[in-house]
């Protein structure tokens, strides 16, 4: 049978100290450094492209919900610092993404201003805030984005915390939450560094939730939210959209709104329904508006090799690809029952941890980020790359000057070459290669 090859040329670079790092799922072995993948064919080509550069990354990491935050909170203090300086420290998560009140997997419904004028993040001080305080102190430079679920529902047209909509009236006032929250969370020693204004708006049968559609986002954020964060001096970005790669034209349908557009970043994205070619979509049609990747789950149904597979094609080299500045998965932790949830929330997330009392269980989601975040930054530069048929791939410049470059072989093994040095990449693995 003849041997599939491939041969990366990369004519600009030293390969005197090139690094190998190997992952392979089936095995569970992960970021293992490794000599032992010389081989004596070389054959087409992967094409890396110095000369061109297209994003900066700002980061990979997970949505830290509320019951995230109760269960790491619940270890006892020498193993919480442990597990915290694991996942945060150098070469770990940085960009983490919170919801503003309850997500669906906290253990209540809850909003910070449940009665009007009675604003308190009381609701968060036993978890999520010192876990966040802990985070900060290993690792100052952390993005966080906020995220809400629903607003308060005396603000809605249903008065519940299940679907409906924001009310005309309030929008205001619920801009006017928002700024707070930012500043009571800066009070906390916590930099709210993007928002979005409503998670999942095309989805409001989540508990809790809300539908808004793109004109009503872009009337929100063009009459209240915009106009307060300046009045307030509050430098937050805005970023709209957070929900799935079907509906690109919510983005591009908002952005052209050139009133509302004045005041936003970019659009963010998820990957439940579509194609995460969506976001060059939205890219192409507003190209000085950033985007982001910042949901997709993992759930205790699927297979560990499988969905690590996907996620990495997907969510990690497909995002960052399609000008993605970061790629979040969803939750950080679960218990061993996929709680904390709200009722009507998620009963089959499964977290990046499994932790059950003082036992903590890796799962595919912390091994899918940290197989990007262990070697790729935040400031690195996305650079060109051509692939042939059956790899993915992406390469970055990372800030101290070396050239980074995720590839992933789904079929049987291959054959590559980076000039001189001929590597045989095995079946089914994600091959970290450093210069």
């Amino acid at each position: 049978m003849k041997k599939l090859v491939l041969l990366l040329s990369l004519p600009l670079f030293c390969f005197s100290q090139t690094e190998t790092i190997l992952s392979l799922p089936k095995q569970k072995s992960f970021f293992q450094k490794t000599e032992n993948l010389y081989s004596d064919f070389s054959g087409a080509k992967i094409t890396v492209h110095p000369e061109q550069s297209f994003q900066s990354i700002d980061g990979f990491g997970f949505t830290l919900t509320g019951g995230s935050a109760q269960l790491i909170q619940q270890l006892e203090p020498t193993k919480r610092a442990a597990l915290l300086q694991e996942l945060f420290g150098k070469n770990g998560i940085s960009v983490l993404r919170i919801g503003v009140g309850a997500t669906d997997l906290d253990a209540t419904v809850f909003s910070y201003e449940d009665k009007p004028r009675k604003f308190s993040l009381e609701p968060s001080k036993a978890d999520l805030i010192p876990v966040l305080q802990q985070i900060l102190t290993i690792n100052p430079a952390i993005k966080l984005m906020a995220t809400p679920w629903s607003p308060p529902t005396w603000m809605k047209d249903n008065g519940e915390s299940k679907g409906g909509s924001l009310l005309e009236k309030h929008y205001t006032t619920y801009a006017n939450y928002l700024a707070t929250y930012i500043e009571k969370m800066a009070n906390e020693g916590i930099t709210i560094w993007a928002l979005t204004p409503q998670n999942e708006p095309l989805h409001p049968g989540n508990n809790p939730s809300m539908y808004m559609s793109s004109q009503m986002q872009a009337n929100f954020i063009k009459a209240a939210l915009g106009p307060v964060f300046k009045k307030r001096k509050i430098t937050t970005k805005i970023i709209v959209y957070d929900h799935n790669c079907d509906h690109p034209e919510y983005a591009i349908d908002l952005l052209n709104d050139a009133d509302a557009k004045q005041y936003v970043s970019g659009s963010a994205f998820h990957l439940y329904n579509g194609d995460i070619s969506a976001l060059s979509k939205v890219k192409a049609a507003h190209p000085y508006k950033d985007l982001y990747f910042t949901e997709q789950w993992t759930g205790y149904k699927g297979d560990f090799t499988g969905d690590f597979m996907w996620h990495v094609k997907n969510v990690i080299l497909g995002a960052v690809n399609n000008h993605a500045k970061t790629a979040i998965e969803w939750n950080l932790a679960n218990d061993p029952s996929y709680g904390p949830h709200t009722p009507g929330g998620c009963t089959e997330c499964l977290g990046a941890l499994t932790i059950s009392g003082q036992d903590i269980i890796r799962n595919q989601s912390y091994y899918i980020v940290m197989q990007a975040a262990r070697f790729v930054p935040p400031g690195s530069i996305r650079l060109g790359i051509d692939v042939p048929e059956g790899i993915q791939a992406a390469a970055f410049r990372r800030p101290d000057g070396k050239t980074v470059l995720l590839v992933q072989n789904e079929g049987r093994k291959k054959n590559l070459s980076i000039e001189k040095l001929n590597l045989e990449i095995p079946a089914e693995s994600v091959l970290t290669i450093i210069l």
